[in-house]
C-alpha cells in the first residue's frame, strides 16, 4: 500500500463502525450513574450489547490487520511512530474495555443479556470479591480510550491541517 492509496472499503467501514460504537458506548457508560433507578437497567443492557458490539468487531479488525499484507504506509520520523503506539494502544484498550466491563458486570451478578435476547456465557459467575478489579480495570480503560482517541484525532487533523498530505483521506 503506497502512501496516497486508501484504506480498502472492508478496512473503512469497520474503522467507522467502532467508532460510532465507541462514540455512543463511552458516554452512555460515564452517564449511567445519573440515570433513574427504573431505567437504568434498561440503558445498563444498551451501553453492555452495545459494548460487546465493539468487542466483536475489533476481533474481526485485528484478524483482518493480521491477515492482511497491506499494512499501512508510515511516516519514518516521530509522527510515523507515534502513529504506530496509539494504534497499538487503541486496539489492545477496545479488547479489553469490553472485555473487562462483561467480566465485571457479570461479577457483580448481572450476566449479560445481548439486547434483551441472547444469554452470553461467562466464564466468570457472580464473584464479588473481584468484581471490583474488574470495573477498576474497565473504568482506567475508559479513560485511556478517550485520550489515545483525542491523540488519534489529532493526529488525523495534523496530518490533514500541518502536512497537508493524504493520511487524513485514506479513511474516508
Amino acid at each position: 500500500m503506497t502512501q496516497s492509496s486508501g484504506y480498502a472499503p472492508s478496512f473503512r467501514i469497520i474503522h467507522w463502525v467502532i467508532a460510532v460504537l465507541v462514540f455512543a458506548v463511552w458516554p452512555l457508560g460515564m452517564l449511567l450513574k445519573y440515570f433513574k433507578d427504573d431505567v437504568k437497567l434498561s440503558f445498563y443492557m444498551l451501553h453492555e450489547s452495545f459494548g460487546f458490539l465493539v468487542l466483536w468487531f475489533m476481533l474481526l479488525r485485528l484478524g483482518m490487520r493480521l491477515s492482511s499484507n497491506a499494512l499501512p504506509a508510515r511516516a519514518d520520523d516521530w509522527t510515523g511512530k507515534l502513529s504506530l503506539i496509539v494504534h497499538v494502544l487503541l486496539y489492545i484498550a477496545l479488547v479489553i474495555m469490553p472485555v473487562s466491563g462483561f467480566l465485571a458486570t457479570n461479577a457483580h451478578g448481572f450476566p449479560l443479556q445481548w439486547f434483551g435476547l441472547v444469554p452470553i456465557w461467562s466464564p466468570v459467575g457472580r464473584a464479588p470479591a473481584i468484581a471490583p478489579y474488574f470495573s477498576i480495570l474497565h473504568t482506567f480503560t475508559a479513560w485511556a480510550i478517550l485520550a489515545l482517541v483525542c491523540l488519534h484525532i489529532t493526529g488525523a487533523l495534523f496530518h490533514r491541517i500541518v502536512r497537508q498530505d493524504d493520511t487524513f483521506q485514506r479513511m474516508l
